[in-house]
C-alpha cells in the first residue's frame, strides 16, 4: 500500500480537526480499556468525592496540554521520524485524555472551563520547541514527561487508599508517561536548560491551581 504523503495545508486541516476534537468532540483512540473498567466504585464523602473530582480536573486539563504541545510539535518538526513518534505519543495522550473525562463523570463533575486557554498556550510552547529543531523539542518531551510523573505522585499521595478506580487511571497514565519520556531520550532528546525547567514548572503550577476551582 503506497502510503500517503500530506500537504502542508492537509497537515492544518488535521491540528484543526484534532484541536476540536481534544476541546470539544471525541479524541481519537488507541482502543485500550479504561483501566477502572473492572473495579468497585469506593464509598467517598462528599469532601473527598469533590476534591479527587478536581485533581482530576488538573489531570483532564493537563491531557489537553499534553495534547497540544504534541500537536505543535508534531506540525513543525523537522525530519519524519520524529513527526510519527510526536503523533503516537498524541494518539496515547488521547487515551489520558478520554479516561480523565470517564472519571470526572463517574465523581459528577465538570472539566475545566479554562480548556481552550491552556490549549491555546500549549500548542504555542509546542510549536515553539519544534522550531528550535528536533533535539530540543525531544527534550521538551522528556522534561514535561518527567514533570508529568512528578505531578501524578503527588496526586496518587492525594487519593483515598479504597477509591481503586481513581488511583487505577492515574497509575497507568504514569506508566505510560515515562515509557514516553524514554522513548523521547533515546530518540535523542537534548536536556534542557534549567531556567526552562524552572519555568515550565511555575507554568504547569499555576495551571493546577486555577483549574481546580474553574
Amino acid at each position: 500500500m503506497t502510503q500517503r504523503h500530506y500537504t502542508a495545508t492537509d497537515r492544518l486541516i488535521l491540528t484543526a480537526d484534532n484541536a476540536l476534537r481534544t476541546l470539544f468532540g471525541r479524541p481519537r483512540v488507541t482502543g485500550r480499556p479504561y483501566p477502572a473498567a473492572l473495579l468497585n466504585e469506593a464509598a467517598l464523602g462528599e469532601h473527598e468525592r469533590r476534591h479527587v473530582a478536581r485533581l482530576m480536573r488538573i489531570n483532564h486539563t493537563g491531557e489537553v496540554c499534553a495534547q497540544a504541545l504534541y500537536q505543535g510539535q508534531a506540525i513543525m518538526a523537522r525530519m519524519p521520524e520524529t513527526c510519527k513518534r510526536m503523533e503516537r505519543s498524541a494518539l496515547e495522550e488521547n487515551d489520558h485524555l478520554t479516561w480523565c473525562a470517564t472519571r470526572i463523570e463517574e465523581l459528577g463533575d465538570r472539566k475545566s472551563l479554562l480548556k481552550p486557554l491552556f490549549f491555546a498556550g500549549s500548542f504555542a510552547l509546542g510549536a515553539l520547541a519544534g522550531l528550535a529543531g528536533d533535539r530540543w523539542s525531544l527534550g521538551f518531551v522528556v522534561e514535561t514527561e518527567h514533570q508529568i510523573e512528578d505531578h501524578l505522585d503527588h496526586h496518587l499521595d492525594q487519593i483515598p487508599e479504597h477509591d481503586e478506580r481513581t488511583r487505577a487511571v492515574l497509575e497507568q497514565i504514569k506508566m505510560d508517561e515515562i515509557h514516553h519520556a524514554q522513548v523521547a531520550k533515546a530518540a535523542g532528546g537534548a536536556e534542557l536548560p534549567a531556567p526552562i525547567r524552572t519555568a515550565m514548572r511555575l507554568a504547569s503550577r499555576a495551571m493546577a491551581q486555577s483549574v481546580y476551582w474553574v
